[in-house]
């Protein structure tokens, strides 16, 4: 009698899609969370990818075939968000600042990973005096504010007023030196409980160096956490940079368009009835910031057993969904 395959192996490959796999484990509101938050995001994603055909005008423009656009003006046919006290059409700023964000975002996410990552596997797999070292001087990062710490970069990047890249940087390096510990933490905690399974010493044994270990072995076996964390920071980045333009450190308006800078130009408008400066740039810092955290805090209950349980019964859904499964159920 032959031994049925993992009903797991039996799934076609886009099923076993990290986030898709997530979407057919969840149920109810936790299903209704990760759609949400999913749409949210994908429609960031698409307008920061899509930016210049989506948006009306440039992010700096002035002007248009009928002349100057004016300042303040309410929404209308012309301006479907209205104008800035600049004189910048609200829906194009709207639209290029979620480039802007995404290019943060990717950056100092990126750059997290690799660094994170890597000091990581070597802290948990060497342990020691460099372990108790990197640990400490994680744990002293991670307590200083990630936002002064922003301020302080771009001031020695760009004299406090951005070029574009300039800003993207200054912010991205600032969130970069902040994440760099948590990849650390979660990573050093996977290497450690990996490197003393069985596959590993198997590996030891048979004369596998230690770069073949922690890269074939070890690393590809303590990341899966990752994209939890990822969604959380990126969330954690994009106010950071909004943080830093609305103190008036950001980037010029020249230079690209920000929603932090431009919610900083609208504290004055909304005291004179200028309500659509501040609420459009301010929704979109919500909304992107809502549909990240959605995304990340949906994953990290699905990929927890204890929390994708069904309200009746204690079999993991995922289960539950799966064909083979049910058949199995049925012969018994």
């Amino acid at each position: 009698m032959t031994t049925p395959a993992p009903a797991s192996s039996r799934r076609p490959l886009w099923a076993r899609v990290p986030v898709i796999s997530h979407l057919r484990q969840s149920i109810g509101l936790q299903r209704g969370m990760l759609i949400v938050g999913l749409v949210l995001t994908g429609l960031f994603l698409l307008t920061a990818l899509l930016a210049p055909a989506l948006a009306p005008y440039g992010f700096a423009q002035l002007r248009g075939p009928d002349g100057a656009f004016g300042a303040t003006q309410p929404p209308s046919a012309e301006h479907l968000l209205g104008t800035t006290q600049g004189g910048y059409d609200v829906l194009s700023r709207l639209i290029w600042g979620s480039r802007t964000a995404l290019l943060v975002i990717v950056v100092a996410v990126v750059a997290s990973i690799l660094i994170g990552v890597a000091l990581g596997l070597i802290s948990g797999y060497f342990g020691g005096w460099l372990d108790r070292v990197l640990v400490v001087i994680a744990d002293a990062i991670y307590a200083f504010p990630s936002l002064l710490l922003a301020i302080v970069l771009a001031i020695v990047i760009s004299g406090g007023q951005s070029s574009m890249w300039g800003g993207i940087l200054a912010a991205a390096l600032s969130i970069t030196v902040i994440f760099i510990p948590q990849y650390l933490r979660v990573t050093r905690a996977e290497v450690i409980r990996i490197k003393s399974e069985a596959f590993v010493e198997s590996a030891r044994v048979v004369g596998a160096s230690h770069a073949r270990i922690m890269i074939r072995h070890v690393l590809r076996n303590s990341t899966r956490t990752l994209p939890l964390i990822l969604t959380l920071n990126a969330s954690e980045a994009i106010l950071t940079l909004a943080g830093l333009g609305f103190l008036g450190f950001g980037i010029e308006p020249t230079a690209a368009a920000e929603w932090g800078y431009d919610l900083n130009k609208a504290v004055a408008d909304v005291s004179s009835g200028v309500w659509w400066t501040a609420v459009f740039p301010g929704t979109a810092i919500v909304l992107v910031v809502l549909g990240l955290t959605l995304v990340g805090e949906s994953l990290n209950d699905l990929s927890d057993p204890r929390l994708r349980k069904r309200a009746v019964g204690a079999e993991p859904v995922e289960d539950l969904l799966d064909p083979a499964h049910a058949t199995q159920e049925a012969s018994a």
